[in-house]
């Protein structure tokens, strides 16, 4: 059940109890500044909890992977969920997953995507509440 929903400059995010969805705006740029709006959301919405951060990649725009290693050194990240439908989407993800020391899948569907964030939330009760160091 969806919580809330922000209409950022970047996007609009839908936060949901244990993962958020994301839809980056037409031709915009994501860099590693934009992993503050993910670190600020990780702090607001899911403090002491793990989640994950699905992208719906509806819209074309552009990934620096570099920001995957800013987001990875996100603690109650949990893992990455990349919906597409083109194959240069899919190719995309491949190479952005080498920047990532998170969990990182792609998907055709958000279902699927939901059902793998909830499946990884559930491994090793990684569903409750992440412990802070």
């Amino acid at each position: 059940m969806k919580r809330k929903t922000l209409n950022l400059p970047i996007g609009r995010i839908e936060i949901h109890e244990n993962y958020l969805i994301a839809e980056i705006h037409e031709g915009k740029s994501v860099e590693v500044s934009s992993s503050e709006i993910l670190e600020d959301i990780a702090a607001t919405y899911f403090s002491n909890k793990m989640f994950v951060y699905i992208t719906v990649r509806k819209n074309s725009y552009s990934v620096n992977p570099s920001v995957y290693k800013k987001t990875s050194l996100i603690e109650n990240l949990a893992g990455i969920a990349v919906v597409a439908n083109t194959p240069l989407a899919f190719n995309n993800v491949e190479i952005e997953k080498l920047f990532s020391s998170t969990p990182f899948e792609s998907f055709t569907n958000i279902e699927s995507a939901v059902n793998w964030a909830h499946s990884l939330l559930n491994q090793n009760g990684k569903k409750t509440n992440c412990v802070n160091n």
